[in-house]
């Protein structure tokens, strides 16, 4: 026992501060793409080619649709002219579907924070149930890690719980398989309202590399979001980010 607690001791405090200082990810890592602005040279469409989910259009310019990105980052090694790049912005979440469109307008997602009656249930205090709806378990492992000692989501008042009538909002992972759909029902039908819900990653926003399959349904569209949180899978720092603003907790 002695000889744990000076393990401790010594590891110290290991809970990094959020938001950081200064940006802690690696060089490689890639965040949010930057795309420049004009159109692209006559009949090129070698980016829209390169990208395996159709998440790039190239009619009157580039437009990347980060709900289907899967960040491999083919576009940009693949397209002769430089257009699009991965910069190390981890904050990628958005209150609207539509805004995750990008352009080279320089115009980047938002997070509307919640207001009124909403922001005073969960402002200080969120619980999420989270569904695994046939995911490849990427995404769910960095939900996991928001637990861990290093991120620490507890002390944001935001928690994981095991019952969806403990909850205030589900958290869906996956393309959403046929044979996940009615659980996932199941499951929203049984939190209580008001309640949120929230799309992390790639396959919960559009089906990611499953988009298309026969095996899966995909997201209800009578069910409404609250929150995108694209990637694939999205950086920790990219789901607290959205999580925070998303509640008020954080600058525009």
């Amino acid at each position: 026992m002695i000889d744990l607690l000076r393990a401790r001791l010594r590891q110290g405090y290991r809970t990094q501060p959020f938001p950081p200082a200064t940006n802690p990810l690696p060089e490689r890592f890639r965040g949010l793409p930057v795309i420049s602005s004009g159109p692209c040279a006559e009949s090129c469409q070698t980016c829209m080619e390169a990208c395996p989910t159709g998440a790039i259009t190239t009619d009157g310019g580039v437009k990347l649709d980060l709900g289907k990105c899967l960040f491999c980052s083919a576009c940009a090694e693949a397209c002769p002219e430089g257009k699009i790049l991965f910069s190390q912005d981890y904050a990628l979440a958005s209150t609207s579907r539509e805004a995750l469109v990008l352009n080279g307008e320089g115009i980047r997602p938002k997070v509307e924070a919640l207001q009124g009656e909403m922001k005073r249930l969960f402002g200080r205090s969120l619980k999420l149930r989270q569904v695994s709806a046939g995911g490849c378990n990427g995404c769910e492992a960095d939900l996991n890690v928001l637990s861990t000692v290093g991120f620490d989501l507890g002390r944001f008042g935001i928690q994981f719980v095991a019952s969806p009538r403990h909850a205030d909002g589900i958290v869906v992972t996956g393309p959403v398989t046929r044979n996940m759909a009615s659980a996932l029902r199941a499951t929203y039908d049984a939190i209580p309202a008001p309640k949120l819900v929230i799309l992390v990653g790639a396959c919960a926003l559009s089906g990611g590399t499953f988009a298309g399959s026969p095996a899966v349904a995909g997201m209800p569209t009578d069910i409404p979001v609250d929150l995108y949180i694209p990637g694939c899978p999205p950086h920790p720092l990219t789901i607290l980010d959205g999580l925070l603003r998303l509640l008020g907790r954080l600058g525009k």
